[in-house]
């Protein structure tokens, strides 16, 4: 199942290497890039490598991430995308050589949270949970104990892009390797009411 899905995944702003091999995605993340919107630094950019599958409805998507960070902002993890002006990514970013759960959310202009993590762990499970308006963002070290870092808004009942992100905002490129990526359709909250009162 997950290999399929990644066979049949797209790019926007493909990076120059990259392969999928065993459920896995690996890539060299393209120096200088990234994402963000105007607050704070006063600039936009939006060429970082993502790929990406298209999703209607609410769902639950997973990805275990293990990146060799090298230099301040390194970062990979999941995007939602609806288009360049709204869209959140979620993952590990590395700052001042500290790991952090770093969730990017951006509706015209972006806004930026932090967890840092006490220790550097081999690798972390992202996982972000699509329901009505609002995502939810959780990271796990062992893929059974998630604890929550974010819900933001995020338009109801409009396809969004989702997929693997990472960027490289200062450095000259890291490898990001994502594995088990996986989507997993939820049924609709509102339906779901609706229907037991409807019986």
């Amino acid at each position: 199942m997950f290999a399929q899905s990644l066979e049949k995944m797209q790019w926007y702003n493909e990076p120059a290497q990259w392969k999928t091999t065993n459920n896995s995605l690996i890539m060299q993340v393209t120096p200088k890039s990234d994402y963000w919107r105007i607050s704070h630094y006063g600039f936009t950019v939006d060429d970082a490598p993502f790929y990406y599958a298209t999703y209607g409805g609410e769902f639950e998507a997973k990805v275990k991430l293990i990146g060799d960070y090298k230099a301040r902002f390194d970062q990979m993890g999941l995007m939602v995308r609806t288009d360049h002006e709204n869209y959140i990514k979620a993952g590990v970013e590395f700052v001042d050589g500290k790991f952090n759960v770093s969730t990017v959310v951006t509706h015209k202009k972006s806004d930026w949270s932090v967890t840092p993590l006490e220790k550097t762990p081999p690798f972390i499970w992202i996982k972000i949970v699509r329901r009505l308006d609002a995502l939810e963002v959780f990271y796990s070290l062992d893929d059974k104990t998630y604890i929550m870092t974010r819900n933001a808004p995020l338009q109801d009942n409009a396809p969004v892009m989702v997929g693997l992100m990472a960027a490289c905002p200062d450095g000259d490129g890291f490898q990001a390797k994502f594995e088990s990526f996986s989507v997993k359709h939820l049924p609709d909250q509102r339906r779901l009411e609706w229907l037991k009162s409807h019986q």
